[in-house]
């Protein structure tokens, strides 16, 4: 049963985010490693409140405000380029989830 790996990278550096995409699938099309996508999701805009003090009811500063930036492949079989992927060194800003999934062929168990 072959398991598909998928990977889940964020970052508040759109183009760091799009160089390390584009790494990844580069080397897959040079290994012959199906890869799926990779799949923009919506850009999250968060909001993150700053106080200008450790008091409680300090006053604060206006929220610092970003765009988080998320992009998701998921890598078919090729267990040991799936794990070389997951196991490097991402540039800093750049977070990685992987989730691995075993997947059976219809009929079987």
């Amino acid at each position: 049963m072959p398991f598909v790996t998928t990977l889940t990278l964020q970052s508040g550096d759109r183009d760091v985010l799009e160089r390390v995409v584009g790494d990844i699938k580069e080397r897959a099309e040079r290994k012959g490693v199906e890869l799926r996508g990779p799949h923009a999701e919506t850009p999250a805009d968060v909001s993150v409140p700053q106080s200008k003090r450790l008091e409680a009811n300090g006053s604060s500063y206006s929220h610092w405000r970003y765009t988080v930036y998320e992009r998701r492949m998921e890598i078919v079989g090729h267990d040991d380029f799936a794990r070389s992927v997951a196991g490097r060194d991402f540039p800093d800003g750049v977070h990685i989830d992987v989730d691995v999934e075993r997947v059976s062929a219809p009929g079987s168990r």
